[in-house]
C-alpha cells in the first residue's frame, strides 16, 4: 500500500507541475504581448534614421518626335513603285513610293482636252455676244454664263487631275529613317485614307507629358528629370525640360498643359520607339539628413498625427515636414534608432 501511495503522490505533483507551467507560460505571453516585448502577429516595424527626402511629381506620358510624318496618297490607286525599305535612311526630297500613273495620266489628258473644248466653246459664245453688251437678251446671257461655267469647271477638273498626279508620288519631307511601310509589293490597291509610309528623324525624339494647373506652376525649364519607360521599368533615362505650355491643350478636359522633355542622350532606336509610354519624375525640392519614415507608419486622430514607438500602444504625436513619394519627414519627440510599429 505504501508503494501505491507514493506512486500516486508523484503522479499528482507531476501533473500539477505541468499545469502550473502551462499557466505561467500563458501569463508570460499575455504580459509580453501587452507590454510590447514581442511583436504582435501581422505588424511590421521600422527603424528611424536620417535620410534624404525628395518632393517629386510623377506624371505619365509618351515618346513623340518633332520631325515625324505619316504620309498617304492624295488619291486612291494601285501601288506602282516602292523605292525604300523599313529602317532605311533617307534624305530630304528623296522619292519613297508612287502609284501606277497610267490611269492618272489618262485622267490628266482627258481633263486637258475637256478644258480646251470648254475654252473654245466659251470663246465662240463670247464672240457672238460681244456686240450686245448693252442689249444682251436673257437667252444670250444664259448661253454665255453656261459656257463660262463649263470652262471654269473644266479648269478646276484639270487642277484636280494635276494635283492627283503630283500626289501620286511621296517624297521624304526631311532627312530621317523609314519607320514603316504599308506594303512593299507593287500592284496592291491602296486608298487615300491608307497610311503608306512613316518617316522619323530620331534626333528629334522627345518625351511629352501633360501637367495640370497645380503641377505646371511647380515646374521650370532646364529642370533635370528621370524617365522610366514602361517597356524598361528597371532602367532610368535622364532628360531635361525644354518647354512648358502656356496655353491649355486644345480638346482636353480641364486646364492641362504640354511639357516637352529632351533626352540627355539620343535614344537607341533598337529599343526606343515613338508612342512608348512611361513616367517622368520631376524633382521639386529635397531635404538631406532629416528623420524620415515611410508614410504608412504615420497615423492620425483628433489630436493630430502620431507614430507608435517601442510598442503598438505607445502613441507619440509628431509634426510632418516634407512629404516625398517614398519617405516623409517627421519632427518631434522621435530620435534616430527608435523602433516604429505600423
Amino acid at each position: 500500500m505504501k508503494v501505491k501511495k507514493k506512486t500516486f503522490i508523484k503522479r499528482f505533483f507531476r501533473k500539477r507541475n505541468i499545469i502550473v507551467g502551462i499557466i505561467l507560460l500563458l501569463i508570460l505571453g499575455i504580459f509580453t504581448k501587452g507590454f510590447g516585448l514581442i511583436k504582435p502577429k501581422g505588424t511590421e516595424t521600422y527603424t528611424v534614421s536620417k535620410q534624404t527626402v525628395k518632393e517629386e511629381i510623377v506624371i505619365s506620358g509618351e515618346i513623340w518626335a518633332d520631325k515625324y510624318s505619316s504620309m498617304s496618297f492624295g488619291t486612291s490607286g494601285k501601288l506602282g513603285w516602292v523605292g525604300v525599305k523599313e529602317g532605311q535612311k533617307v534624305y530630304r526630297g528623296q522619292t519613297l513610293v508612287s502609284l501606277d500613273k497610267k490611269v492618272l495620266n489618262s485622267a490628266l489628258e482627258i481633263a486637258e482636252s475637256n478644258l480646251r473644248s470648254a475654252e473654245a466653246n466659251a470663246q465662240y459664245v463670247l464672240d457672238t455676244v460681244k456686240d450686245h453688251s448693252a442689249d444682251e437678251t436673257y437667252l444670250q446671257k444664259t448661253t454665255r454664263t453656261t459656257a463660262e461655267v463649263a470652262r471654269d469647271n473644266a479648269y478646276e477638273a484639270l487642277k484636280v487631275a494635276q494635283e492627283n498626279m503630283v500626289n501620286s508620288t511621296l517624297y521624304a519631307p526631311f532627312a530621317g529613317i523609314v519607320a514603316s511601310l504599308t506594303s512593299t509589293a507593287p500592284g496592291v490597291n491602296v486608298t487615300y485614307a491608307d497610311k503608306i509610309v512613316e518617316v522619323i528623324d530620331p534626333t528629334t525624339m522627345y518625351f511629352e507629358v501633360v501637367a495640370d494647373q497645380t503641377e505646371i506652376t511647380k515646374l521650370s525649364e532646364d529642370t533635370l528629370v528621370e524617365i522610366i519607360l514602361d517597356s524598361y521599368p528597371d532602367e532610368i533615362v535622364k532628360g531635361k525640360v525644354t518647354f512648358l505650355g502656356i496655353a491649355p491643350q486644345i480638346g482636353a478636359s480641364g486646364a492641362v498643359y504640354k511639357v516637352k522633355i529632351a533626352f540627355a542622350n539620343q535614344p537607341d532606336l533598337s529599343k526606343v520607339r515613338v508612342g512608348m509610354t512611361g513616367d517622368v519624375r520631376f524633382l521639386i525640392d529635397q531635404k538631406e539628413d532629416v528623420l524620415a519614415v515611410p508614410a504608412r507608419y504615420i497615423s492620425s486622430d483628433k489630436k493630430g498625427k502620431f507614430v507608435l514607438i517601442g510598442n503598438p500602444k505607445n502613441k507619440v504625436y509628431v509634426e510632418v515636414g516634407m512629404e516625398g513619394e517614398e519617405l516623409t519627414e517627421i519632427i518631434g519627440n522621435v530620435k534616430e534608432g527608435d523602433i516604429l510599429f505600423d
